[in-house]
């Protein structure tokens, strides 16, 4: 097994004590500042050590213990370290130190502003996913590629070290279709109302989704509210040769791990960067055996994009990178001035997402024409409708109720359908002033819903009742937050309070 160098000193073995202490994908080591090896190596806090067991060796952190949590002759491992190394409690580990990881330097150089090379990126990319690099230098990367725009070639090359980390698919289809938004707009949720509609037209469309980053849910936390999302990649393969679709969470199926791992920090630093996020979408679609993709970019003030001119150049720079690594894209253009549909969060979202497929009279007409429209744009780059004729073949299939149908029968197959429910604690916002709805924030609507709870609460958020143009008159509900306990509702409520212009009324 490839490692970095290391240097072994005498009596370096500890035995493994297990502490279960949850530190998600970061190893961390546990060992007491008076134990041999800290007292001989003069190891500190965050130290990185190699710890191995048998024929497997992992990179950790250490933290260090001035209690009576372990003795002098053990080391406690976070639990995902002992899952890495498969080791049990009693089970003698030895630590050494860890050269310096050479890619370091490449990530150095990224944050004073030099181009790397597509040799580079795959070396970072290698070295995060062996475990080298700890939280706060995967940070460093991104902080670095977010600080400096990346260059078309680095963000191809990012993409293509990306693409190479993990396995991908072959359907053995000359023709795959997928879709994607880039995010940043509330109740955006057509995912599931698409993969229904093209898998009910007889499309391989095996979809991956992510949880969400930034925003108050992601495809994938929706859809866990009515379904399993979490599939095994045989259980995705599954699902598609039986129903011609799924839904399923790209991160548990590890066709590109590695920017599972960039996910997951990006979400605590609240950042997504452009060039990360470009080489994140096309990295999944390809590993997933996509061959024609549609990306929808909302565009508005407060959404993620801001204008025009930004989603254009984003466009340009997408399309030169599908081109690089042979993907058929097509980016669309859309209104991202407010949220689409009425929920906000993942039950809520999927109340919405049902409503659509179910036809029902008062389901969210914004929600159902997004949806058409891009289904409509993926049938006919797929080349299975003339140009044009897209929008009528994929109302003909929502209408006849034939993706309803194909929706449960994805559902079943991944596990079973469950209907979604709302939060119990709710609190409805009216309007203090009679107008008309005129501007609205949805970073600041999104926030909301977020400290109501969502994503993790998957009840949490908000149904959204005042849509641009809506006339109001005084006491008229604007909004109704949900939650699953009092104290997030309460947090929701108090932040409120302290916020301006979440709606402009006029």
């Amino acid at each position: 097994m490839e490692t970095p160098a290391t240097v072994t000193p005498a009596s370096n073995f500890l035995q493994v004590k297990a502490i279960g202490i949850d530190t998600y994908l970061e190893n961390v080591i546990y060992m007491r500042a008076d134990c041999h090896i800290c007292k001989s190596e003069g190891y500190k806090a965050l130290t990185r050590v190699v710890v191995s067991f048998r024929e497997t060796e992992i990179v950790a952190t250490l933290n260090v213990v001035y209690s009576e949590l372990i003795h002098h002759n053990e080391a406690g491992l976070s639990l995902i370290a002992m899952q890495r190394l498969n080791v049990q409690n009693g089970d003698l580990i030895r630590i050494d130190h860890l050269n310096p990881v050479a890619s370091l330097s490449l990530v150095r150089r990224k944050m004073y502003g030099n181009e790397l090379q597509d040799a580079d990126y795959q070396q970072i990319i290698s070295d995060i996913l062996k475990g080298w690099y700890s939280n706060i230098e995967v940070a460093a990367f991104i902080t670095a590629c977010s600080a400096t725009d990346l260059t078309i070639a680095e963000i191809t090359g990012l993409t293509k070290a990306m693409i190479f980390s993990g396995k991908r698919l072959n359907w053995n289809k000359e023709m795959v279709p997928d879709k994607h938004c880039v995010g940043g707009l509330p109740g955006n949720r057509t995912t599931p109302i698409v993969v229904s509609i093209l898998a009910a037209a007889g499309l391989t469309i095996p979809k991956t989704s992510s949880k969400a980053i930034t925003s108050p849910a992601g495809t994938a936390d929706v859809i866990s509210t009515f379904t399993n999302a979490a599939l095994t990649l045989e259980q995705m393969q599954y699902v598609v040769q039986k129903e011609n679709g799924c839904m399923a969470w790209g991160g548990g199926v590890h066709l590109s791990p590695a920017d599972d791992l960039l996910i997951t920090i990006e979400k605590a630093l609240d950042v997504d960067s452009e060039g990360q996020m470009i080489a994140s979408v096309l990295s999944k679609k390809v590993a997933a055996g996509a061959t024609h993709v549609v990306i929808d970019i909302p565009v508005g003030e407060t959404a993620k994009v801001r204008s025009a001119e930004e989603a254009e150049g984003i466009r340009l720079k997408m399309e030169a990178v599908a081109t690089a690594i042979n993907l058929k894209l097509k980016v669309v253009l859309t209104d991202g001035s407010q949220p689409v549909g009425r929920g906000i969060g993942p039950a809520l979202e999927a109340l919405d997402v049902l409503a659509v497929l179910r036809n029902a009279p008062a389901s969210p007409h914004d929600l159902r024409e997004r949806a058409l429209f891009l289904a409509s744009e993926m049938l006919e780059i797929s080349g299975t409708v003339d140009p044009g004729e897209g929008k009528a073949k994929a109302a003909e299939i929502l209408n006849s109720g034939q993706a309803y149908q194909k929706f449960l029968a994805i559902c079943q197959a991944q596990g079973g359908f469950r209907e979604p429910v709302a939060g119990q604690y709710t609190f409805d916002v009216v309007s203090t002033v009679a107008g008309t709805v005129q501007k609205i924030d949805n970073r600041k609507l999104a926030r909301l819903a977020k400290l109501a709870g969502a994503p993790k609460a998957k009840g949490a958020g908000m149904l959204f009742l005042s849509p641009l143009g809506r006339r109001v008159e005084v006491g008229n509900v604007l909004f109704t937050l949900y939650a699953e306990a009092e104290g997030e509702l309460e947090y929701a409520k108090e932040f409120l309070s302290n916020l301006n212009e979440v709606l402009v009324i006029g």
